[in-house]
């Protein structure tokens, strides 16, 4: 039998990728990739030409039985997102659990995952935290905003940099204007930003803005 290894991405700098990540991904029978053009430009820049095949949210819940079945006859297969670690806010969590649910060993390598480096960045209590991703972007949406009112930890989300100041000013109707925050984009790229402040200061900052690149949201908790 073989063996499923989630194999983490840099979230943005090429830099960012261990050198046993490189060797996996140089060593298994077939890479699953959730767009394998962007994984090809990773692959090409360490001169890596091994076997691509598409795996998304799209397709994983048609294909997931086939590709358990690759492995259980004894490949090795590596599985990899645009960026950071799978099954993070990315597909993975399906195949991950049909491998387990068929005893196939699985493997996931430490590697990139843009919340850690958010968290940290903010300045806020990262001792305990609650890491959201992201939220609903319509049915749910109030309701789970709702149910956090009572979170006493630092809470992590995800967002599109379309919908930035739409999150900030229902977080700010929720929890109220003075909440402390931070918000993350472009981590790890050239134009890296951090604005920490008040949820008020951040909509501010950002309402009359072109906002780009994968955003990272941290929101202090409720203080007891």
């Amino acid at each position: 039998m073989g063996k499923l290894i989630l194999v983490p991405t840099p979230i943005g700098n090429l830099s960012d990728i261990t050198l046993r990540a490189l060797d996996v991904l140089r060593s298994v029978d077939l890479i699953l990739a959730e767009d394998t053009r962007k994984t090809g430009i990773l692959l090409n820049h360490y001169n890596i030409s091994n076997k691509l095949q598409p795996y998304h949210q799209y397709n994983e819940h048609k294909i997931v039985s086939s590709t358990a079945e690759k492995i259980a006859r004894g490949q090795t297969l590596a599985l990899v997102t645009d960026a950071g670690t799978p099954s993070i806010s990315d597909p993975g969590y399906l195949l991950v659990k049909t491998c387990i649910n068929l005893n196939i060993e699985v493997e996931c390598l430490p590697g990139a995952v843009a919340f850690i480096p958010a968290l940290v960045n903010s300045g806020l209590p990262c001792d305990r935290f609650s890491f959201e991703g992201f939220l609903p972007h319509k049915k749910g949406r109030k309701k789970q905003i709702t149910n956090l009112s009572n979170e006493t930890r630092t809470m992590v989300f995800y967002e599109s940099p379309y919908r930035l100041v739409k999150l900030l000013k229902e977080f700010a109707a929720a929890f109220g204007p003075d909440r402390q925050a931070s918000v993350s984009r472009e981590l790890t790229k050239i134009y890296e930003e951090t604005v920490r402040g008040h949820l008020e200061d951040l909509i501010l900052h950002f309402q009359d803005k072109t906002i780009k690149g994968e955003i990272v949201v941290v929101l202090s908790g409720k203080k007891t």
